[in-house]
């Protein structure tokens, strides 16, 4: 089975049914100390991402997400940074592994639902609706992710439609 279908399987089943639920939202700072929400991106599709500069799949699929958050207009990606370590180092490690998307610092109270984690990397798709719909421990790919979305939205996985347009 190949890798994409296999995660996007693992995706669905972990969301489970009814896997919808209320508005999810949170506040943690960005590089600068600055707010970022998860409700700024209201009306979009947000793939919240934690992750380790020492976890190695999670630098691995850095990239992806990239690709992911530059080539869809309507999907966000925020990248959390789910370990203690000083801003200069993680500036540094950034300087090495650019990251295009917005980056949180993760703060000191669990941040439900998406906590407990159940490994690095782990990736959470909340809806343009603000609910969070699935979830995903393990890197993942831009195909991948790009599936997901369509499967959500109920459109074939080989339309060439542009998800900018599907996901307005």
């Amino acid at each position: 089975m190949p890798f994409a279908t296999l995660a996007l399987i693992t995706l669905l089943i972990a969301a489970g049914p009814g896997a919808a639920q209320a508005r999810v939202d949170f506040t943690l700072p960005d590089l600068n100390g600055q707010p970022v929400s998860l409700s700024d991106f209201s009306g979009r599709w947000v793939v919240v991402n934690f992750w380790a500069t020492w976890c190695r799949p999670c630098v691995q699929e850095i990239p992806e997400l990239n690709a992911v958050h530059r080539d869809n207009a309507n999907i966000t990606v925020i990248g959390v940074n789910f370990e203690t370590i000083a801003a200069d180092k993680l500036q540094a490690f950034l300087a090495q592994h650019p990251i295009d998307y917005p980056v949180v610092r993760i703060g000191d109270a669990p941040l439900l639902p998406f906590e407990p984690l159940k490994g690095l990397p782990s990736t959470f798709f909340v809806s343009p609706a603000g609910e969070l719909i699935g979830r995903h421990v393990g890197p993942l790919n831009h195909s991948t992710i790009e599936t997901f979305i369509r499967k959500a939205h109920h459109l074939p996985t080989n339309t060439t439609k542009s998800l900018d347009s599907v996901t307005q």
